[in-house]
């Protein structure tokens, strides 16, 4: 009672007044049709109930640098609730804070409450752990994390509200965070991981004092749940511009011992990790033109060269081929990748294209037949080619396996006993000779007893 009577009357602390720049179609030139069906849809919808809509973040940004954005966010000072009541296809979601997600044919558009400026909930480490509170705009343009971020679009009036200056660091090309760094990254320190793929995939320069705290904070990662971590180097790795954001993981001063994968990702430069720069080249190739790529194909290359010093280490003891590499695997999945965050249905994709690699040193009999028809196949072919331009397969067998797999039936069975009887052959001069596998005869059936 005592303080809610201080508040009344003791003056309040005045707040921060944004000033507000609003841009209008001439001088932005985008316009509604610009959007996608479902955001114009669901910005119009809003404003006919009577609430304020704006397309919102990185949509906004990519418009203005003359990207096609590849999905849009809308923010409004609805409720979750009411959100969810205009539009029948929805769903609310999250717990740290809630969004709605509105389905409008096959698209889905996030739609957020605007953020209020209290201080929410926070762990001891100054992380941010609940923050369901609302406000009006300028408090959510206040709790972004980049400027360029910050940007309001209106569909209907064609403007762009922008609070923090974002429009002239997105024309200077330059990464700036809104408000203090150092608490920025505090409570949410996943901010550093966007800086790295914001700037890497858009070519900004990290300005100075958004940079200064990174090294200091980027530590705190570790302490992020896993699985969210986990998502965020998947952006990251799929962003089209791989190779720019590890340039900028080690240029920002990101440490080496955050997660296994990052580790794994800043040692692309080496030339015995070769493998894993060409996978992100390829990779970030059919991005840029629109193709599918295997995030478990991807990751099966980042990985292979811990799992390939393993897999030597076994060899050189004296293991056969395959023994080696399960035991490899076995060993990479102990030391680290258990608590990784990664999916099952990538870490299963990843074994299988690994666990088929020995086979491709049978080339003769069945055997070739049999590996063409596992189903994993041509994903692990791939990756036998990304060996091979790294030299270690011969290019012969890269070859073999190219012509075997599209030959028709008969020339397969040739080429198979070419290779047979190549290796009978060099036995013979070596003055060995190829022992032939003993067949078991086959166990007589006892005779069913009389009835």
């Amino acid at each position: 009672m005592l303080k809610k009577w201080l508040h009344k009357v003791l003056p309040s602390k005045p707040r921060k007044v944004l000033q507000k720049t609003v841009l209008p179609h001439s001088e932005h030139r985008i316009s509604a049709d610009m959007l996608s069906y479902a955001a114009e849809k669901v910005v119009k919808q809003l404003h006919k109930e009577g609430f304020q809509a704006y397309v919102v973040g990185g949509a906004v940004r990519d418009l203005l640098l003359g990207v096609e954005p590849k999905d849009f966010d809308v923010a409004t000072n609805a409720t979750p609730e009411q959100v969810h009541k205009i539009f029948r296809r929805s769903r609310i979601i999250g717990r740290r804070f809630q969004i709605v997600h509105v389905m409008a044919g096959p698209e889905t558009i996030e739609v957020t409450t605007f953020r209020g400026g209290n201080k929410a909930v926070q762990n001891v480490h100054g992380r941010i752990m609940k923050d369901n509170t609302y406000g009006n705009i300028e408090e959510d343009a206040m709790r972004r994390d980049f400027t360029c971020n910050a940007l309001y679009y209106d569909p209907v009036h064609e403007e762009i509200l922008d609070f923090h200056q974002g429009v002239s660091d997105i024309a200077d090309r330059k990464l700036v965070i809104i408000g203090d760094a150092a608490e920025r990254y505090q409570e949410d320190p996943v901010r550093i991981l966007r800086a790295v793929r914001l700037s890497g995939k858009l070519g900004f320069d990290v300005e100075e004092r958004t940079a200064a705290p990174i090294p200091e904070y980027a530590g705190r990662l570790k302490n992020e749940p896993v699985a969210r971590l986990f998502d965020e180097i998947m952006k990251l790795l799929f962003s089209g511009h791989a190779g720019q954001c590890l340039q900028k993981l080690n240029s920002l001063g990101v440490s080496d011992d955050i997660h296994p994968l990052l580790t794994a990702l800043k040692s692309a430069g080496k030339a015995e990790h070769g493998i894993i720069a060409i996978a992100l080249k390829n990779t970030d190739e059919r991005l840029r033109a629109d193709k599918s790529v295997s995030v478990g194909f991807v990751l099966a290359a980042v990985l292979w060269p811990q799992l390939n010093a393993y897999w030597q280490e076994y060899r050189q003891q004296g293991q056969k081929s395959v023994p080696a590499l399960n035991d490899a695997i076995s060993t990479l999945r102990d030391t680290v990748e258990k608590g990784w965050g990664v999916p099952q249905r990538f870490s299963a994709i990843m074994r299988e294209i690994w666990q088929l690699q020995p086979q491709f040193d049978n080339m003769r009999g069945a055997r070739p037949h049999k590996l063409l028809s596992q189903p994993r196949f041509r994903a692990a072919y791939d990756f036998l080619v990304l060996r091979g331009q790294v030299g270690e397969v011969d290019n012969d067998t890269v070859q073999w396996w190219t012509a075997f797999q599209y030959a028709d039936n008969d020339t397969r069975n040739q080429m198979s006993m070419a290779v047979q009887q190549r290796q009978q052959q060099e036995l013979r001069e070596n003055g060995e000779v190829l022992k032939r596998k003993r067949r078991r005869k086959p166990r007589k059936r006892k005779a069913a007893p009389a009835e």
